[in-house]
């Protein structure tokens, strides 16, 4: 199984190698820099799934933004259970 962060492309740096192209993408709030060789038609705007720094699939927002709220309803789970 592998795990996959919804973000939203910001930037994207254009290479002469289409696999080396790579762009920053947030992440909530988050910016890191992310290869995005994988999804040579990604555009700024776009929600990306990204897996171990590269960006694997192009989603849609309402995709991205329900999975985010998902992974913060589940930490808020872990944090509550912390303070017991």
């Amino acid at each position: 199984m592998c795990l996959a962060i919804p973000g939203k492309i910001l930037s994207i740096n254009e290479s002469d190698s289409p696999m080396d192209r790579s762009g920053k993408v947030s992440f909530g709030g988050v910016v890191k820099e992310v290869q995005l060789g994988y999804v040579p038609e990604a555009k700024i705007g776009d929600y990306v799934n990204v897996h171990v720094g590269f960006a694997i699939s192009i989603i849609d927002e309402q995709q991205a933004l329900q999975t985010l709220r998902a992974f913060e309803e589940a930490q808020k789970a872990i944090d509550d259970r912390m303070k017991k």
